[in-house]
């Protein structure tokens, strides 16, 4: 008998949980295999899934980009890598030549943005300490600040910027400040330049970081930066952790001048004993932005339409890095 066909593309989802009718994928994108993990060998390294000979298109199982990375250099036929997450920043350097990098713009906007508005409220009314004092058995009446007539300044507009902006406007916030690369007209209003960020960060009450990681971003968030932020002001981190500087964040925290609440830092685990972990003024949740129930089906969905777009000869979307970019 003859062998069956080698697989073009890798997704980490059946054809029935991608919606196709009767659970079969269409004929015309030739080969799908199935890859919903990549394995490890004894040593701890990814190991390439059989197949990878053939193999054009290549969705990255969730979580798993640095694995997806390691193996690209052993795909020589690849045209398109997919990404399930919204940054690439540890793809990028190991992006082959001629490949097209994907990443999942769209898909983390309402988890994501979801998370920002939670650590923005339960800073500014102080959840962490009502927590502690139910521990304690503690009943402690304070006043605390409303995310109601505070500015907030959202510090890379993209997608989920645009979801954080839609997510703050019920509570009735005194404005949104939009900043991105560079400046650009919005139906929404003016986007800054982060050139202009000296002039906007000393009127905003929550500055919020939800930019990819770059070699321009990387400790953008600096000790000008933070001294340049409004006395009481709050800082969010719901992009990564490298955009700021940890050592100047430590020192703002400890002054008491400003708060933070980060879902990302640097160094990323937060190892046990790290000053972050006891420095006042600060909430920590582990990295999380994108873990919730809204992911799978807005993954799902992305995947489908990649492929939806290969059936019909089409570029796929998404593209930031490589020939289709």
């Amino acid at each position: 008998m003859p062998s069956a066909p080698a697989p073009r593309i890798w997704v980490p989802y059946t054809a029935e949980e991608l919606g196709y009718p009767e659970a079969r994928f269409p004929q015309r994108l030739g080969p799908v295999a199935v890859v919903p993990t990549i394995p490890l060998d004894g040593d701890g390294k990814p190991v390439l899934p059989e197949g990878a000979e053939t193999v054009e298109f290549f969705t990255f199982p969730y979580l798993q980009n640095d694995r997806g990375a390691a193996l690209l250099s052993g795909l020589p036929r690849l045209r398109v890598a997919q990404t399930l997450t919204a940054g690439v920043d540890n793809v990028l350097p190991l992006l082959p030549s001629g490949v097209t990098l994907c990443n999942a713009r769209g898909v983390h906007d309402a988890s994501t943005a979801e998370l920002a508005l939670a650590l923005a409220l339960a800073s500014l009314r102080g959840l962490p300490r009502f927590v502690r004092d139910q521990d304690r058995g503690v009943w402690d009446q304070t006043f605390h600040t409303s995310l109601a007539d505070r500015t907030v300044l959202i510090v890379g507009y993209g997608s989920i910027g645009e979801a954080i902006e839609r997510r703050l406007l019920p509570f009735e916030v005194a404005d949104v400040v939009r900043v991105a690369r560079s400046a650009r007209t919005h139906a929404n209003g003016p986007v800054h330049a982060f050139t202009e960020l000296p002039e906007l960060l000393p009127s905003a009450d929550v500055v919020v970081l939800v930019l990819p990681l770059t070699e321009e971003s990387r400790q953008l968030v600096d000790a000008g930066f933070l001294a340049r932020m409004k006395d009481g002001a709050l800082l969010v981190n719901v992009a990564r952790g490298p955009i700021v500087d940890t050592a100047a964040l430590l020192a703002e925290l400890g002054s008491g001048r400003i708060s933070a609440a980060l879902d990302v830092t640097d160094p990323e685990p937060l190892p046990a004993g790290h000053p972050l972990w006891s420095a006042p003024n600060v909430l920590i949740s582990p990295h999380v932005g994108g873990a919730s129930t809204a992911f799978g089906p807005r993954a799902r969905r992305l995947v489908r339409a990649q492929l939806d777009r290969l059936e019909r000869g089409e570029l796929p979307a998404n593209a930031v890095a490589g020939p289709g970019a």
